[in-house]
């Protein structure tokens, strides 16, 4: 019986060990609340492409001249971005530091200058990079479809 012991112990402790694996990426789409979605006028600060996400760093200056800095995660991993012609040299020069963009963001769920990156445009409000839907608010009605 000893033995059986050990071997349901082992067995547990390897399956909890692939669990917290698993677990161990952090859930993206959980840790941000998209139904509270801002767009805001923004100047690039850094843009580092890297894994598992790439991040945006950008200040965001109030109407009362107060800059918030804030740090931004991309949904798409650089492997995805590669599939979509977004490259290392492209995103080194489309988002170098002090480059204007407008962003639309979530905020994380955790509070702070945190958020997830949904698109990135130029001060023109020319699309630079969309990262998926920009989802409505809870109780907004649908955007009208595309004609």
């Amino acid at each position: 019986m000893h033995a059986r012991t050990t071997a349901a112990i082992a067995a547990l402790a390897c399956v909890w060990l692939a669990t917290a694996t698993l677990a161990a990426h952090h859930g993206t789409n959980i840790s941000y609340d998209r139904s509270k979605t801002f767009t805001a006028k923004a100047v690039v600060t850094e843009f580092k492409y890297v894994n598992p996400h790439v991040q945006l760093f950008f200040d965001v200056t109030d109407d009362k001249g107060k800059v918030r800095h804030w740090s931004g995660e991309l949904l798409p991993n650089p492997a995805m971005l590669i599939r979509s012609g977004w490259t290392r040299k492209r995103s080194g020069e489309a988002l170098q530091y002090g480059t204007k963009v407008i962003v639309t963001a979530a905020p994380a769920r955790a509070g702070g200058d945190t958020a997830l990156v949904l698109k990135i445009e130029s001060e023109t409000g020319e699309d630079i990079l969309s990262l998926g839907p920009v989802l409505p608010p809870p109780g907004a009605a649908p955007p009208a479809p595309a004609r």
